[in-house]
């Protein structure tokens, strides 16, 4: 009895640990050399400062022809490079880019992935820098985790359009299918709910709060929703919901055959075609 009462409480803290081991992981920095903007972006490097403490590194280039600029942030552990080609056909069509490196992401400083809760702090502080650059009017892109610090700040980003792409309706439902994917959907929840409660010891916020659903209804700026028909990361039926809590106008346009990945690289002319119709209308 006694050897089984030892095995048991083994095997538990050696779960705890590699559970904590996962935390550490999914949130430590992915920072990494970005470099000069391409060419065809016609863009510098600049830095600005955020109230999530960083510094954040971005590349700017002001509009070719009328007044409007478009912010652009990337997913999670990724950088303004995964944005490149978004910027470029921004740029073919004359607006404004500010690119930029979320907080412990590119070049960018920080020292955790928070998920959208100091990342929210970043989108803000861009669009600040923007304005600053006199940008009449401003877009923002955000796919999945830029997508949610448009929404997760003490207020939605204010802004004049917003592109968001596979944004998670609650963080708990995120980690939740990501787990679901990988280890099957009857450990999901549980083991979910073990990392989720990690989260404020180790980062400082409550992850049970970080919940776009209920804060998306408070943004004014027009709204542009894409989804994967196949995401199953952010689920369709995630999505809609996310989309019935928004205010109009709003469209959502949802991908055929696209998983949780680049739409713009998945439906190329149309993605760029619908986006910049998006744009024209209110920037």
């Amino acid at each position: 009895m006694k050897r089984v009462v030892y095995v048991g409480l083994a095997t538990l803290i050696a779960g705890f640990a590699g559970l904590w081991l996962v935390g550490s992981a999914i949130s430590a920095p992915a920072t990494n050399t970005v470099g000069a903007a391409p060419q065809a972006l016609r863009a510098e490097r600049v830095r600005f400062a955020s109230q999530s403490g960083a510094s954040i590194a971005a590349w700017y280039g002001a509009p070719l022809s009328g007044s409007a600029t478009v912010v652009l942030s990337h997913g999670v552990r990724g950088s303004r490079l995964q944005l490149s080609e978004r910027a470029r056909f921004l740029r073919e069509a004359g607006y404004g880019i500010l690119v930029y490196d979320a907080q412990a992401h590119g070049e960018s400083t920080g020292t955790h992935i928070t998920f959208g809760y100091l990342e929210a702090h970043d989108a803000a502080a861009a669009v600040a820098y923007v304005r600053a650059r006199n940008a009449q009017s401003i877009g923002f892109i955000g796919p999945s985790l830029a997508g949610a610090s448009a929404l997760l700040g003490p207020e939605p980003l204010s802004v004049d359009a917003l592109v968001l792409e596979a944004v998670y309706p609650t963080f708990e439902a995120a980690v939740t299918n990501r787990i679901a994917l990988r280890l099957g959907s009857a450990v999901a929840p549980l083991l979910s709910r073990l990392l989720l409660h990690q989260v404020q010891p180790r980062l400082g916020f409550d992850p049970f709060r970080l919940n776009p659903v209920e804060t998306i209804g408070r943004s004014q700026a027009p709204l542009l929703l894409i989804a994967g028909s196949e995401d199953r990361h952010t689920t369709l039926a995630e999505s809609e919901a996310l989309f019935r809590a928004a205010r109009r106008p709003k469209q959502l346009w949802v991908v055929e055959g696209a998983a949780h990945q680049s739409f713009h690289r998945f439906a190329g002319t149309e993605y760029e075609r619908r986006v910049l119709e998006f744009f024209g209308r209110y920037l």
